[in-house]
């Protein structure tokens, strides 16, 4: 079972920014991508952002251009860099592994346990 662990979540003021890890244990990207996904109070689990060892992310657009996703081969870690954050980016964040690029939640394979992210 490969378990991923989140942090990095908090509470920023709008405009602000934060930046999430994903710690995988063995982490390699194979022929899968990973991904951070979100969800809010009363709202489905979206897609936010998602890559591949090729280091090229696929984005919601809600997010193009504020949020970055980066991986460190060395550390085995998923990052999320969010800029300029909006009130309706406040949610939990699931860092998922095993999964296409650009797919719904439930065709992830691991998940972490989440991190929140709250912008006031």
């Amino acid at each position: 079972q490969v378990q991923l662990v989140e942090s990095g979540g908090g509470s920023v003021q709008a405009g602000g920014s934060l930046r999430l890890s994903c710690v995988v244990p063995g982490y390699t990207y194979n022929n899968y991508c990973m991904a951070w996904f979100r969800q809010a109070p009363g709202k489905r689990r979206e897609g936010v952002a998602s890559m591949k060892s090729s280091g090229h992310g696929t984005y919601a657009d809600s997010v193009k251009g504020r949020f970055t996703i980066s991986g460190d081969d060395a550390s085995s870690t998923l990052y999320l860099r969010m800029d300029s954050l909006e009130l309706e980016d406040t949610a939990m964040y699931y860092c998922a592994a095993e999964g296409p690029c650009g797919g719904r939640w439930i065709e992830y394979k691991y998940w972490g346990q989440g991190t929140q992210v709250t912008v006031s």
